[in-house]
C-alpha cells in the first residue's frame, strides 16, 4: 500500500494584511531596540557631556537590534505582525516547507530600501516584494492561526507596554536631569509661591517640557505642578546653560 503525503493548500495574503504587520513589526522591533538603548544609556543621559560615548553606545547596542529586527521572520516563518494578522512566510516552489533562516534573513535585508519594496509589493500582480521575489519565498495565509481575540489581546497589550514606558522613562529622566534639579531648587526659594501654596508638599508624577543640549549649550523649559498645603501652582521655567556651565534659571511664571 502506498504511503501518500497530505499536503495543504494555501491562499496568498493580501496586500493590506501584509502592510498592517509590517507596521506591527516595525513599531514592536523599533521599540525593542529603543528601549533597550535608553536602558543603556541611563536616565540621566540628558545631561550627557560626552557625545562621543553616546553614539558608541548606541551603536553597540543598536547593531545587536539591527539583527533581530531582520531575524523577525525566523520562528517558523512567522513574526509578532504575521501572528497578529494570521500570515506567514513559506517556499514559493514548495508552500508547505519553510525557507531557512539564511533565506529570510536576506529577504528582510530588502527591508532597508523599504520604499522601494512597498512600490513593488503594491504594483506586483504576484503581490510580491523584491525581498521576495530574490529569496523565492510567498506570504500566505495561516491555516492554523489563533482566534482573533487573543491576537487582538496581544496587540492591545503591546501598546500599552509601548506608551507606559515611554510615560515613565521620560519622565523619570526628565526628573533625574540637572535641569530639572535647578527647577526645583528655585521653585523652593520662591516666597511668592511658598506662600500662595501655604507651603510647597510635594509635585506633580510627571513634569511636560524638554531638554535641548547641542555642543555643551543647553535649553530647556519645564510646567511643574507644585501641590501646595492650601493650593497647587502649574509652574512653567525656562532655563540655560553655556558649554561646561551649570543650568541657570531665566524665567519663571505662574
Amino acid at each position: 500500500m502506498t504511503e501518500q503525503t497530505t499536503e495543504l493548500t494555501f491562499l496568498k495574503s493580501s496586500r493590506k494584511r501584509r502592510i498592517v504587520a509590517f507596521l506591527i513589526d516595525h513599531s514592536v522591533m523599533s521599540f525593542l531596540i529603543v528601549s533597550i538603548v535608553f536602558t543603556a544609556l541611563g536616565s540621566n543621559f540628558m545631561d550627557e557631556n560626552n557625545p562621543v560615548k553616546m553614539v558608541t553606545t548606541m551603536f553597540f547596542v543598536m547593531v545587536p537590534g539591527l539583527i533581530l529586527y531582520f531575524a523577525k521572520d525566523s520562528f517558523k516563518g512567522i513574526s509578532p505582525g504575521k501572528w497578529v494578522m494570521g500570515i506567514m512566510v513559506r517556499d514559493d516552489n514548495n508552500q508547505n516547507e519553510i525557507p531557512s533562516f539564511g533565506r529570510l534573513y536576506l529577504r528582510n535585508l530588502f527591508l532597508i530600501i523599504w520604499p522601494v519594496e512597498f512600490i513593488v509589493l503594491a504594483t506586483s500582480d504576484q503581490k510580491k516584494r523584491l525581498g521576495d521575489k530574490v529569496t523565492k519565498t510567498i506570504v500566505v495565509k495561516n491555516p492554523n492561526k489563533p482566534k482573533q481575540l487573543p491576537r487582538i489581546l496581544a496587540l492591545v497589550t503591546l501598546g500599552v507596554i509601548f506608551f507606559v514606558f515611554v510615560f515613565l522613562f521620560a519622565g523619570n529622566a526628565m526628573k533625574n536631569s540637572d535641569a530639572y534639579k535647578v527647577s526645583i531648587n528655585e521653585i523652593e526659594k520662591n516666597e511668592e509661591i511658598i506662600t500662595e501654596t501655604g507651603g510647597i508638599k510635594g509635585y506633580g508624577m510627571m513634569p511636560t517640557g524638554n531638554i535641548s543640549i547641542s555642543n555643551g549649550k543647553g535649553q530647556a523649559q519645564f510646567e511643574i505642578k507644585v501641590l501646595g498645603n492650601t493650593k497647587d501652582l502649574n509652574i512653567n521655567l525656562y532655563l540655560e546653560k553655556e558649554p561646561n556651565g551649570q543650568w541657570r534659571l531665566i524665567e519663571m511664571q505662574k
